[in-house]
Parts: C-alpha cells; sequence; structure tokens
C-alpha cells in the first residue's frame, strides 16, 4: 500500500484526524499537526506513512522502521523508535483496518472495469428482463429471460445470467461469472470467473453398464452481504436448495455441493472442498483447504484447522483438526505420542542409533 497504482490515493490527513478516527491518544500531543499521506507496513513505510505494530515477530522491523507514525498497544510502546510518533490503542491493526477502510472506500468493492454507466452496447439483454435504476452492465454479458437485477448492481465483462435469476441490490457480479438457477439477496459481492447454480454431482451408481445421472431441480439461495471468491462453484440444490447464510465470506476456489446449508457469518478459507447435504452452523470458520463428508453437521461456532479432513459431525464450539479430524488437544496429543515413538525407536537400549 506504499505505493498503491490503481486506487484513489488518499487526501492527507493530521495524526489529530487519524486519533479521532481511531479513538487512539497521540502520546506526545504536540505532533497532533503531523501529516500522513499513506499507510504500509513496518519495513516499507516511509516519513509520511502509518504503520501498527502487534506481535513480537516484527519487533526487528519495529526497530528499524523509517513510519512517521505507528499505531501500537501500550505494552509495545516502548519499542517504537524515537522518531515515529505513537498512536497508543488496545487493538493496533483493527485501528489501521479502520484508517484503511476510510482512505480507500474504492478498494472494499469493484466498481465497473471500464468505467461503464448504464449498459453497454455489446451486452445481450433478453426484453423480459427486468433491470432497475443505477445497475451498471459492462461488455458482452448476457442476460437472460425474467432475470431481475436490482439498483446498484454491477454485472461485470463477460458474465452470463442465466434465465429467472433474482439478483438483489448494490451486489457486484465479477467478470466471467455464470449464475443460473439462484436467487441473490442484496450487497452480495461475487468475483470473477465464479460458477453459481450447475448441476450437483448427482448418480445412481449403475455397475458396469454405466450410471444414471439424478436430475438437480433445487436452487442456490445466496443471503445479503455474502462474499464469494473467485474461482468458486455452488451447485444447485437436487431436491432441497443450496444456502449461503447472510453474511458469510467465502474465499477463492471453494467448491460447495449440492443441498449444502451454511449459517450466516461463517468464514471459509481458500480450496475447501463441501460434500452434499452437509449442514454448517452460524459463526463457523474453516481453514484452507479443509474437506468435508457429506451429510455431517458442524455445529455453531466450531473452527477446523486448515488441511484437515473431517469424516464426523463437529459438535458447537468444536476445535478439530487433522486427517481425520478430532478435537484439537487429541490430535496434539496424538502427534507428540507418535513423535515420542519414533524417537525412542531410532535409538537402543545401549543409546546407540540403529541403522
Amino acid at each position: 500500500m506504499a505505493q498503491p497504482t490503481f486506487f484513489e490515493q488518499p487526501p492527507p490527513s493530521t495524526l489529530a484526524d487519524i486519533a479521532a478516527l481511531t479513538k487512539a491518544q497521540l502520546a506526545d500531543p504536540a505532533r497532533a499537526g503531523q501529516e500522513i499521506k499513506g499507510l504500509a507496513s513496518l519495513d516499507e513505510a516511509g516519513p509520511m506513512h502509518l504503520t501498527f505494530f502487534d506481535n513480537l515477530k516484527y519487533a526487528d522491523q519495529l526497530a528499524a522502521t523509517k513510519a512517521g507514525a505507528c499505531l501500537v498497544s501500550p505494552r509495545f510502546e516502548k519499542g517504537v523508535p524515537a522518531h515515529v510518533a505513537v498512536l497508543r490503542v488496545a487493538q493496533p491493526f483493527r485501528a489501521f483496518v479502520l484508517v484503511a477502510r476510510e482512505w480507500h472506500r474504492d478498494a472494499l468493492r469493484p466498481h465497473s472495469w471500464f468505467g461503464c454507466a448504464g449498459i453497454a452496447p455489446s451486452a445481450i439483454i433478453d426484453p423480459s428482463a427486468r433491470l432497475e435504476d443505477d445497475v451498471i452492465v459492462e461488455p458482452f454479458v448476457v442476460i437472460g429471460a425474467n432475470v431481475e437485477i436490482g439498483a446498484g448492481t454491477v454485472i461485470g465483462a463477460g458474465a452470463i445470467i442465466g434465465a429467472n435469476v433474482k439478483i438483489g441490490r448494490d451486489c457486484n457480479v465479477g467478470a466471467r461469472t455464470v449464475i443460473q438457477c439462484a436467487l441473490i439477496g442484496n450487497n452480495v459481492l461475487i468475483h470473477p470467473g465464479c460458477c453459481l447454480g450447475q448441476d450437483g454431482y448427482g448418480f445412481l451408481f449403475f455397475g458396469p453398464d454405466g450410471h444414471l445421472k439424478v436430475p438437480q431441480t433445487g436452487r442456490v439461495l445466496i443471503q445479503n452481504d455474502v462474499e464469494i471468491g473467485a474461482g468458486t462453484t455452488i451447485d444447485r440444490g437436487s431436491l432441497r436448495d443450496t444456502v449461503i447464510g447472510e453474511g458469510t465470506k467465502i474465499d477463492n476456489q471453494v467448491q460447495i455441493g449440492h443441498n449444502v446449508t451454511i449459517g450466516r457469518h461463517c468464514l471459509l478459507a481458500a480450496q475447501i472442498g463441501l460434500a452434499g447435504s452437509l449442514t454448517i452452523g452460524d459463526n463457523v470458520a474453516l481453514g484452507a483447504k479443509v474437506g468435508i463428508n457429506n451429510h455431517l453437521k458442524i455445529g455453531d461456532g466450531a473452527q477446523v484447522t486448515a488441511m484437515s479432513a473431517v469424516k464426523d459431525d463437529i459438535p458447537p464450539n468444536g476445535r478439530w483438526g487433522g486427517h481425520f479430524a478430532k478435537p484439537t488437544k487429541q490430535w496434539f496429543r496424538e502427534i507428540i505420542a507418535v513423535e515420542r515413538l519414533v524417537r525412542d525407536a531410532a535409538v537402543d537400549p545401549k543409546g546407540e542409533g540403529r541403522e
């Protein structure tokens, strides 16, 4: 962020302005008028930048930083070099994010990549589709019959919106995204290259003579304030709907199978694979590359560590990990026990290494 080339430059702000925005305490009130013109990490910051520090892992970078000001908690304040203005705050990174959101509002959600206003001449829109005011449709979009799109929504270049799809207000559909058999709420952000509402993987295994495809006649329901990362696929349901709950944030390249229900305000990191007919509660966090078997229930508030394989139900607020996943305390004890067995097996009774 030291040299933003694709986003608007923020106007200069004084340390007094930043303190007021973040509710931080300026350690030296005499520096209240000092100007800051941008944000940067500790190692890249210059005299006109604001940075933050909240992790001892980066203590060396703090000691060497050339930043003009630093958001820091009281317990780490003594480590800030004398030339750096101290903004004392309980949660430095949270305060830094507040400033970033204020200064770089244009980075919070995509706008038209081509500066479009209204409908591009190359877009193909069925006459029965209904678009409210202030919808932006970029070049080469295809919108099918009876589609409804709410005010303030942007449909990115090359996107395809299938018949009867409903998209709410203030949404963003990324370039080359394909949506069918879906109802989408308000303020939903879909990054480029997603596929929503295609067939689920449903077959009746028929042996050596082949397999019978099971019709997938459900829908995808995306509730308000959901974010879906680039390249993610969400299958429509077979009989019941696939549902993504309000406020859930999904990372890139995630696969969500048919009939999956995901609760509200969940966090799904990249490359997760969710098999069909799962039920995931509210406020669940899944680490990158987690795989979950079908027909399981993941309770409210559960957390699963990255690269875990889940084959059993997880209770509410469970902390699980491993392959296959189990409560993390048990998993860690087993790892330590195995390491001890390997270490002991490598040494003979006389203390000499075995060949």
